[in-house]
């Protein structure tokens, strides 16, 4: 697991906040008011009490660089609608792959309110980074899909507000070049592709994308309390790492990020692995021609099997550490209500988590959506997958997307393993 170099940093900070609380029983809600934190982090605010009225509230908020215009539309929005109180937003550009780290640099200087994936939520709880969500907690639950409550959630405490449910990946192709039943097999999409002079894009060596060939094969990542268990060197992982090298080796690959798809595709590249963040881009150079659908099945073992995938959530978090936390709730809880989950959707595509806003027609009637949705019944959750996992997966990727053959699979796997369990 990474280490959290903000500890010393947030005991200092907490150790202050107690300090407060003790002398004036007033909390550490300090200028900003709106409750108090737990002495031991991962504090709880009153779930049904009004939030304080006449108060100058000043909110750090992290988005990516993208959802900036959004995001101060939707917080100025959120000051408009709640005018008994004065509001000022401090904005930063913060990814949700980013924020777990960045807080880590320091607590007490992050956000009170940040955007991050829900593979993160465990480290994040266990740094005692987030406030644990009691305020409109069941309207919450109740109006969100299950399964993006879950992701939200260690055992029965809430400390994510859910904001979509498109965080999987499928593939999007050129029906021009393909046909539907093409895409049912990855070696057919090669072999149609090397017919026609196209390549077939996937980021191998990113770990989020490689997994969906050890999934396939019947592999796992679980937890054994705070431990990583990883079975990908075994005789099932050995077979879908065959299968990696042999797609990685074929003429009609090629990796690269994402801007090496969104670039190629309708010209050199065909069909290629990625998500709803690419919707727009891919839509506008394929045209007519833009499809998608769930991934293949490839050959592993000798055996077709249907490639899997991780489904996971991007979420709102409440900072641990925030002096206004009834407040930062509030600004949380309005940034992933269902109006603004459909604003999402018609300006970024991003699907949302918001039962009532899924049900729209326009939601249903996206292509991408529908591919990830087609896919969701093959992909796994990322709650048990630690931090350990993401660069020995990363690794072992680039080794493939390199050729780089000097060691045996095997080997290569077992190392793997090795650094992901430690």
């Amino acid at each position: 697991m990474k280490k959290d170099f903000g500890t010393k940093r947030r005991a200092i900070a907490l150790a202050m906040c107690a300090a407060l609380l003790f002398a004036s029983f007033a909390g550490c809600a300090g200028a900003n008011g709106g409750g108090a934190a737990s002495p031991a982090g991962g504090g709880t605010a009153d779930g049904g009490a009004a939030a304080p009225a006449g108060e100058n509230v000043t909110l750090r908020v992290w988005g990516p660089q993208e959802e900036q215009a959004l995001l101060k539309e939707m917080c100025e929005a959120f000051a408009a609608a709640n005018p008994a109180n004065t509001y000022t937003f401090d904005y930063g550009v913060v990814s949700e792959a980013d924020a777990r780290t960045r807080y880590s640099e320091d607590p007490a200087a992050a956000a009170d309110v940040f955007m991050f994936s829900n593979d993160h939520l465990r480290d994040l709880v266990n740094a005692q980074s987030l406030y644990e969500i009691t305020r409109n907690k069941a309207d919450i639950a109740a109006r969100n899909v299950e399964s993006s409550v879950e992701a939200a959630s260690i055992g029965d405490s809430l400390y994510g507000y859910p904001m979509t449910a498109d965080n999987g990946y499928f593939m999007y192709y050129d029906k021009s070049v393909f046909s539907e039943s093409d895409t049912e097999s990855l070696d057919q999409m090669l072999k149609v592709a090397n017919d026609k002079g196209k390549k077939v894009y996937m980021d191998v060596p990113n770990g989020w994308y490689i997994v969906s060939f050890f999934l396939a094969a019947g592999c796992s990542l679980s937890l054994d309390g705070d431990k990583q268990v990883c079975d990908f060197n075994s005789p099932a992982g050995l077979a879908a790492a065959e299968a990696i090298k042999a797609f990685t080796a074929d003429p009609a690959y090629v990796g690269g990020d994402g801007t090496v798809l969104t670039g190629g595709m309708g010209s050199s590249i065909a069909a290629g692995v990625s998500g709803i963040w690419d919707a727009a881009a891919i839509k506008e150079r394929l045209g007519d021609n833009y499809a998608a659908t769930k991934l293949p099945a490839a050959t592993i073992g000798g055996e077709q099997k249907q490639l899997g995938s991780f489904g996971g959530y991007k979420l709102v978090g409440v900072n641990s550490l925030t002096n206004a936390p009834v407040h930062a709730m509030d600004l949380a809880d309005w940034l992933t209500n269902e109006q603004n989950q459909l604003t999402r959707f018609e300006k970024r595509e991003y699907g949302p988590s918001n039962i009532s806003a899924a049900q729209s027609d326009a939601v249903k009637a996206n292509v991408a959506l529908s591919a990830l949705a087609a896919q969701s019944q093959f992909a796994e959750p990322q709650n048990d997958v630690l931090a350990g996992f993401w660069n020995p997966a990363e690794a072992f990727g680039r080794t493939m997307d390199s050729k780089d053959y000097s060691k045996s699979l095997q080997e290569l796997l077992d190392n793997m393993v090795a650094q992901i369990t430690a």
